[in-house]
C-alpha cells in the first residue's frame, strides 16, 4: 500500500481496523475461521441489506461517547469495519 506524506495517521487507523478484524474481537466473536467475505457480518447485510452494517457503525458510535478513551477508539475501529462491510456489499451489487 502507497502511503502518501501526511496520510500516515490515517493509514494507522485503517491498520487498527484490519487488525481488529483479523486478529481481535471481529475474529474471535464471529469469525468463526470463516474468510471476511463469508463471515456474519457480510452474510446477515446480505439478507437485509446494508442497512444492518450502518446500523451497527451508529450504535458502536453512539456507545463511544459513554466510554473511557481506549474503549472508545476500539468501538470506533469497529464501526470502521462494519463501514468497510458494507462497501463491499455494495460492490456485490449489480448496478
Amino acid at each position: 500500500m502507497q502511503i502518501e506524506p501526511g496520510y500516515e495517521p490515517l493509514a494507522g487507523v485503517l491498520q487498527k481496523a484490519l487488525d481488529q478484524s483479523q486478529h481481535g474481537k471481529g475474529v474471535e466473536r464471529h469469525g468463526n475461521g470463516l474468510p471476511f467475505l463469508e463471515q456474519p457480518i457480510m452474510n446477515i447485510a446480505r439478507m437485509v441489506g446494508t442497512g444492518y452494517q450502518i446500523e451497527q457503525a451508529m450504535k458502536k458510535g453512539q456507545e463511544s461517547m459513554r466510554l473511557p478513551r481506549e474503549r472508545a477508539q476500539a468501538e470506533l475501529i469497529g464501526a470502521i469495519n462494519y463501514l468497510a462491510a458494507a462497501y463491499l456489499l455494495l460492490g456485490e451489487q449489480k448496478p
